[in-house]
């Protein structure tokens, strides 16, 4: 019974990843078709605006023309990630990280599949009014889920819940 609620919980997270990952590569398309070669579209007049941007770089703009070793670390980033996800239990109290890292994954690959494609991540989601650096779906998956997963690992969960990602062996009373 444990067993087919934690492949449910997998094939959920799954879902959630790749309807996440179509919904950003839907946007980074429309991005595309509609913003390419075109001015801005101001949303919100001086704070928001649709702007496209080709950033052959990392998170703000750093490292520049460094696909491999961008990809490199991400390959790895999200390998921890998933082995995290494969740990994670069922429960109803982890069902919140189980969508949070669904979406860090989607976001993670939807920016790598744009670094296969095209060489560069598309860009488009630009706050103008604080001159942020422009941003799109996928960096807005990561953000605001690993700001939540912070919340509720300070926050929420104590370190009890915590053991399944102990490597220390079980005491053989304990896997009885």
């Amino acid at each position: 019974m444990r067993m087919r609620k934690k492949r449910v919980m997998l094939i959920a997270d799954a879902v959630i990843m790749l309807i996440l990952l179509a919904l950003d590569q839907l946007a980074k398309h429309l991005a595309i078709v509609h913003l390419k070669n075109s001015p801005a579209i101001s949303l919100i007049d001086g704070v928001l605006e649709l702007k496209y941007l080709e950033n052959r770089g990392s998170a703000f703009g750093i490292l520049q023309n460094q696909k491999f070793f961008i990809l490199f670390v991400g390959v790895v980033f999200m390998a921890v990630i998933l082995f995290f996800l494969l740990k994670l239990p069922s429960d109803k109290k982890f069902r919140i990280v189980h969508i949070l890292l669904s979406a860090v994954i989607a976001g993670g690959l939807g920016n790598m599949i744009d670094r296969f494609r095209f060489d560069f991540v598309v860009d488009f989601i630009s706050f103008v009014l604080i001159n942020f650096p422009i941003f799109n779906v996928a960096d807005c998956y990561i953000v605001v889920s690993t700001i939540g997963l912070f919340i509720l690992f300070m926050f929420v969960y104590k370190e009890k819940d915590l053991e399944f990602l102990s490597f220390k062996q079980k005491h053989y009373r304990e896997m009885k």
